[in-house]
C-alpha cells in the first residue's frame, strides 16, 4: 500500500505541490486507462453490428445473425457483475491502484486474444463460443474497472471539483469508442477487400500495444488519500462486498435502474444505428462511421461539462436534465432517420450522444457518493454494473427484435423514453452528495447533506 504521500483530509483539496502533481496524474491515468479499457469494449460493439454476423453466423437471415450476434455482445453485460464483485471486493480491500492494474490486464488479453479467433467456415459454431468466452472476460474488465477509475480521480480532488473529477474518466466510453471506430475504419480503408478475411483482426491485435501503455500509466500513480486514511484508522471491511449488499442494498438497487436510460440510449446509438443504416437504410457503411465518430467527438465535450455543472447545480438535477433529454430525442433520432435526407440522417446521429453525455457525466459522482468510504468500490460497482443485467445486455436483443417487428425504428424509441421514465424515478431515489465529506462513514456519521 503506497503512503509516502499523506493529505491534511480525505476530502481535503491537495495542499501541497506534490500532492497536485498527484491529483492531476491520477485522473490523467484514470481517463486515458478508460480509454483504452473502451476502446477494447467498443471493437467488439462495432464487430458485432459489422463483422461477426457474417463471420460467425453466415447461414443465418442478415437480421437475425445479427440478433445471434447481439447475443454474444450481451454476455459481456452479464459478465460485468462477476467482475464488480471480484474487483469491488480487492478495491476495498487493497486499495483502488491495485484493482485498476488488474482490470487492464484482463480486458487487454481478452480482447487480443479476439484477433486470433477462427471464423464459422473454419471451425463452425465453436467460434462464437469462443468469442462468448472472450466477451465474458471483457465485460469482467470493464466491471471491475468502472468503480476503480472513477475513485482514483474523484478521492483526488477536492469537495468542490469532484462532480467534474469524476466525470473525466467517463469521458474513455466516447473517446474509446472514437478511437476504436476511428482504427476500425483505417483497417476497413487499409484492407479494402481483404477487410472481411484479415483487416477486422487488426485493431483488435494492436490493443496489446495499448495495455501495455496503461498499465505503466497506472502503475506509476499514488493510492487516493480516502483510502489510506482508512487504511491508517483500521477501518478496512474484511468482506467489503457482503457488507456493500447488507447495508446498502436500496443504494445499490437504485443505482442499478439509474443506469437503464444512458446504457440503453448509447447501445442503440452506437451500435444498432449500423445495422439500421446499413440493412435498412442501405446508406455506406463509412456515412453511418463519420456520422457516429462527430457524435463521439461532441460526447467528449459534453461529459464534462456535465461533470462540472453538477459542481453547481447537483448530481441528481443535471443528471434527470439527461435522462429527459434522451426520451424525448429518441423520437427526433428516429424521425430523423426516417426522412430520406442524408445531411438529416447526419444531423441527428451526430448529435444523438449529447442527452447520453449529460447523464454520464453527472452520474460518476451521483453514484459513489451515495456509498460510505469503506464500502464503496463494492458498493457502487455492483449497482453500477447490475444495470448491465437490466438495461445493457437486453437492449441490443430487445431493439433488435422491434427492429424486426418495425423497422421505422418508433418502438426502439419508445422502449428508450420509457428507459428514461425509470431512470428518473430512480435518481429521484437517491441522496444528493455534492456536499457530502466523502472520507467520513455515512452509516456512522449523521448525513448533513
Amino acid at each position: 500500500m503506497t503512503t509516502a504521500i499523506r493529505g491534511k483530509t480525505g476530502d481535503s483539496p491537495p495542499a501541497s505541490d506534490e500532492e497536485r502533481r498527484q491529483s492531476r496524474r491520477a485522473v490523467i491515468a484514470s481517463t486515458i486507462g478508460t480509454v483504452i479499457e473502451w476502446y477494447d469494449f467498443g471493437l467488439y460493439s462495432i464487430a458485432a453490428g459489422l463483422v461477426f454476423p457474417s463471420l460467425f453466423f453466415p447461414t443465418f437471415d442478415p437480421l437475425v445473425g445479427a440478433l445471434n450476434s447481439f447475443l454474444v455482445f450481451a454476455v459481456g453485460y452479464i459478465a460485468r457483475p462477476v467482475g464488480a464483485l471480484v474487483f469491488g471486493h480487492f478495491g476495498d480491500r487493497l486499495g483502488r491502484k491495485g484493482a485498476l492494474v488488474a482490470t487492464m490486464l484482463l480486458m487487454g488479453i481478452g480482447t487480443f486474444i479476439v484477433a486470433l479467433v477462427p471464423t464459422y467456415n473454419e471451425i463452425g459454431l465453436w467460434g462464437a463460443v469462443i468469442l462468448s468466452v472472450l466477451r465474458f472476460l471483457q465485460g469482467m474488465g470493464v466491471g471491475g474497472e468502472w468503480g476503480g477509475a472513477i475513485l482514483v480521480a474523484m478521492e483526488w480532488g477536492g469537495p468542490g471539483r469532484r462532480g467534474l473529477y469524476a466525470s473525466l474518466p467517463q469521458m474513455g466510453v466516447p473517446m474509446g469508442t472514437l478511437l476504436a471506430n476511428l482504427l476500425f475504419g483505417g483497417a476497413s480503408f487499409a484492407a479494402g477487400s481483404a477487410f472481411m478475411t484479415w483487416g477486422w483482426r487488426i485493431p483488435f491485435a494492436l490493443s496489446i500495444f495499448l495495455v501495455v501503455i496503461g498499465v505503466y500509466i497506472r502503475l506509476g500513480i499514488a493510492e487516493t488519500p480516502v483510502f489510506r486514511r482508512m487504511a491508517e484508522e483500521n477501518r478496512i471491511e474484511r468482506l467489503p462486498v457482503l457488507e456493500a449488499l447488507r447495508r446498502n442494498y436500496r443504494q445499490i438497487i437504485s443505482v442499478a435502474f439509474l443506469r437503464i436510460s444512458e446504457l440503453s440510449v448509447f447501445i442503440v446509438f452506437t451500435v444498432l444505428v449500423f445495422t439500421i443504416g446499413v440493412q435498412t437504410l442501405h446508406l455506406s457503411r463509412d456515412f453511418i462511421l463519420m456520422a457516429l465518430l462527430a457524435g463521439l467527438a461532441i460526447e467528449c465535450v459534453s461529459v464534462p461539462i456535465a461533470g462540472a455543472l453538477s459542481d453547481r447545480i447537483g448530481r441528481k438535477r443535471m443528471f434527470m436534465i439527461g435522462a429527459v433529454a434522451a426520451g424525448i430525442y429518441s423520437f427526433i433520432y428516429y424521425a430523423g432517420l426516417g426522412s430520406g435526407s442524408t445531411t438529416i440522417i447526419f444531423i441527428v446521429i451526430a448529435l444523438s450522444l449529447i442527452p447520453h453525455g449529460l447523464q454520464y457525466g453527472s452520474e460518476a459522482a451521483l453514484i459513489t457518493e451515495s456509498f460510505t468510504a469503506r464500502l464503496r468500490y463494492s458498493g457502487s460497482s455492483i449497482g453500477y454494473q447490475l444495470a448491465s443485467l437490466l438495461g445493457g445486455g437486453p437492449t441490443p436483443v430487445i431493439a433488435g427484435v422491434l427492429l424486426i417487428k418495425d423497422q421505422s425504428g418508433y418502438l426502439i424509441a419508445c422502449y428508450l423514453a420509457l428507459c428514461s421514465v425509470i431512470s428518473v424515478i430512480a435518481a429521484l431515489t437517491l441522496k444528493e452528495g455534492r456536499l457530502r465529506d466523502i472520507a467520513v462513514e455515512y452509516d456512522q456519521v449523521p448525513d448533513k447533506a
